[in-house]
């Protein structure tokens, strides 16, 4: 997709704010991915192959001197990424309540579950009818609104300029252990074994992020926010969601508010408006799964087609 047309369709939401960040120094993330290679995996069963665009390098956002076009750019290839991994993500949310429905599994459903279950940090029996294990899994299987990631993404990668974001495709400080797996940090302290991991693409590392979010102990407080939003039938904003953030910095409520700030200052949540405006709620599969192999430029705010 040309700049033109990103700039087109994002600039927006964006024209009417001041330069922000120009002295901007990332946060010192606490979430830790425990292998680089393993994000897709299990998330992937009985899922559509990934359309190839998913597939592309981080553009080269240090080419731009005007900050407000950086910005544009930034967001708009985060973005449908972004409605990219949440489709995927509530597919599999689809068949978990299907299944959760029903008086008993078949050998591979139960399989499935099992595996969920392991990706997710979720320890219960997995036997029909459990409510413990279905309702932990649809407390973690679920998404994470565009605002708090593109909040998110920019801050943890200067606005994808970081040498981490540049060299690794990681644009939120994920953490790995195995030798190999990712980017030393140029200032680790003696002793430590830990690398920034590595990605294939952008894409691997939204998802890894949402993954981390979705079943790391640190982040519970985030996912009973989603769970209360749910229940109430509402749409869990990166607003509320950040307040479950304490523990991704060591800078703490601090890091939460600087968050927020980016969402508020940046006008992040005209896209939350704009997902929930073009795909739903609660989209059927049917809409999801256009989705979910959509060509890059149909997930742009507003070209979905709303489902459920």
């Amino acid at each position: 997709m040309s700049v033109a047309l990103r700039l087109s369709a994002f600039l927006v939401p964006l024209v009417a704010f001041a330069i922000w960040g120009g002295s901007y120094q990332p946060a010192t993330a606490t979430m830790v991915q425990d292998s680089a290679d393993e994000i897709e995996d299990l998330a992937q069963i009985d899922l559509p192959p990934l359309p190839a665009w998913a597939n592309d390098p981080l553009p080269d956002f240090t080419r731009y001197r005007d900050t407000t076009e950086k910005k544009a750019a930034f967001f708009s290839f985060i973005y449908p990424r972004v409605v990219l991994a949440n489709a995927r993500i509530l597919l599999q949310r689809h068949y978990l309540i299907a299944l959760s429905e029903q008086q008993s599994l078949k050998p591979e459903e139960a399989t499935w579950l099992s595996r969920q279950a392991e990706r997710l940090r979720v320890d219960a029996d997995i036997v029909a009818g459990n409510p413990a294990l279905f309702n932990a899994l649809k407390r973690r299987l679920d998404i994470v609104p565009p605002s708090l990631i593109l909040a998110q993404a920019a801050n943890e990668s200067a606005w994808g300029t970081s040498r981490f974001a540049r060299q690794g495709n990681n644009l939120f400080g994920q953490w790995c252990f195995s030798d190999g797996c990712g980017l030393v940090p140029k200032r680790r302290v003696d002793g430590a074994n830990h690398e920034v991991a590595a990605f294939d693409s952008p894409y691997g590392s939204i998802r890894a992020y949402i993954q981390n979010l979705n079943r790391h102990a640190s982040y519970k407080p985030l996912r009973e926010i989603r769970k209360k939003e749910r229940e109430r039938a509402m749409f869990p904003t990166g607003l509320k969601l950040a307040a479950g953030l304490v523990s991704y910095s060591e800078r703490g409520k601090a890091y939460v508010r600087e968050i927020r700030h980016m969402i508020d200052y940046n006008n992040l949540s005209y896209y939350d408006s704009q997902y929930t405006l073009s795909i739903g709620y609660d989209p059927d599969s049917e809409a999801l799964m256009e989705t979910a192999t959509a060509g890059e430029s149909a997930l742009m705010p507003g070209n979905i087609n709303k489902g459920g």
